[in-house]
């Protein structure tokens, strides 16, 4: 996969990714909650998943925060200006210092737009899954504030 940022500096924020891929995806960076208050990486997933694919498995090394791991049909309006095209949404609670693997199932990923869930009769269709990402945000899928505890400013 081929790795990129996207952060609130779409929005006039100042928080900043640094990313790194070697076999293992690094992502670090800074929140600024002035202005802003979300950092991401995302990658295009060329051709989508196979019809069949019920969810993915990430395995990862936490900070204690509380990410989100995201997937759309790569339209940029679904994290764009016109938000036609919902991404799918799910939090990702870490522990700081631990390994630990999810399974992310399709079945419980809430569709969001503006960062924000929607009540949509959409189904997430996996060869249509063009783009997947992670993001710190100042808001839960839910669309609840991301506690202090899990989200805080600063360098993560």
């Amino acid at each position: 996969l081929h790795w990129y940022r996207l952060d609130d500096g779409v929005m006039g924020g100042q928080s900043e990714t640094l990313h790194s891929y070697d076999s293992v995806l690094n992502f670090s960076g800074q929140i600024n909650c002035n202005g802003g208050g979300f950092t991401s990486i995302r990658s295009a997933i060329p051709g989508g998943l196979p019809s069949d694919t019920t969810g993915v498995r990430v395995t990862y090394v936490g900070d204690g925060k509380t990410y989100k791991v995201l997937f759309s049909d790569g339209n940029k309006s679904a994290f764009g200006p016109s938000r036609r095209s919902p991404s799918w949404q799910t939090d990702l609670p870490t522990k700081e210092g631990i390994e630990e693997t999810a399974t992310i199932l399709f079945e419980s990923l809430i569709p969001s737009l503006q960062g924000g869930p929607i009540n949509s009769d959409t189904k997430l269709d996996p060869p249509q899954i063009q783009e997947m990402g992670f993001m710190l945000s100042l808001k839960l899928s839910s669309g609840k504030p991301n506690p202090v505890e899990t989200y805080g400013s600063g360098i993560f």
